[in-house]
């Protein structure tokens, strides 16, 4: 279990990320808790910026769980080859699809396991997808923002993503997971950058083990 000290610090990182981005919705493009799932499935090692420029035509033609679960494979993987590794995840959203049409009436389930054993659904699309589509916060989603941030901030010393979300559980109420997952995220966007951290100009410096000498 983290140390007082170190649940208050994540407490003042917390709320100072609440005041530097007090709306911080999901960043991707999505009507419903299926398109929210095929986008946050496509974003696995790419920007959501690109998957938004691909889900408007990807959800014109399939717009719902049977329309995929239907969909020529062919085409499906020309319409989202720009994100990478289309091929895979393709075939991931056409068998999780057919799933949701078969097993769920279509609908995306509301509970973790239920997630997890959908193709190409680990813990962070499932995080993602609970907290956005459902407001129900299940874990703290890690990403490669958060978990950069959270290295540098000295709340994890793990590489994987299971044990960084294991160690960031205890930091932060769960009502706050995943405002803290996607205002991190938007702090790694806009200033502390994987290369070049805007250390200078963190509001977080601080309280930041790593931040460099100005």
């Amino acid at each position: 279990m983290p140390s007082p000290r170190e649940i208050k610090r994540a407490g003042e990182v917390l709320q100072r990320l609440k005041t530097l981005y007090p709306d911080a919705p999901c960043t991707l493009t999505y009507s419903t808790p299926v398109q929210l799932l095929v986008a946050v499935i496509l974003s696995a090692q790419c920007t959501d910026e690109r998957v938004n420029r691909v889900t408007p035509l990807l959800f014109q033609r399939f717009p719902d769980a049977a329309a995929i679960a239907e969909a020529d494979l062919e085409e499906l993987m020309t319409i989202i080859r720009s994100t990478g590794f289309y091929r895979h995840k393709a075939k991931n959203i056409q068998a999780t699809c057919r799933i949701l049409t078969e097993k769920y009436q279509g609908e995306v389930p509301q509970t973790m396991a239920e997630l997890l054993e959908l193709p190409g659904v680990a813990r962070k699309t499932a995080n993602v997808v609970m907290a956005h589509a459902f407001g129900i916060n299940s874990g703290v989603t890690v990403d490669t923002h958060v978990k950069r941030l959270c290295q540098r901030l000295k709340f994890t010393t793990h590489t994987d993503p299971v044990k960084i979300e294991r160690d960031l559980m205890p930091l932060i109420p769960q009502p706050d997971w995943e405002n803290w997952s996607i205002r991190l995220i938007y702090h790694g966007r806009a200033v502390c950058h994987a290369r070049k951290p805007q250390c200078p100009q963190c509001a977080l410096a601080d309280l930041c083990p790593s931040k460099s000498p100005e």
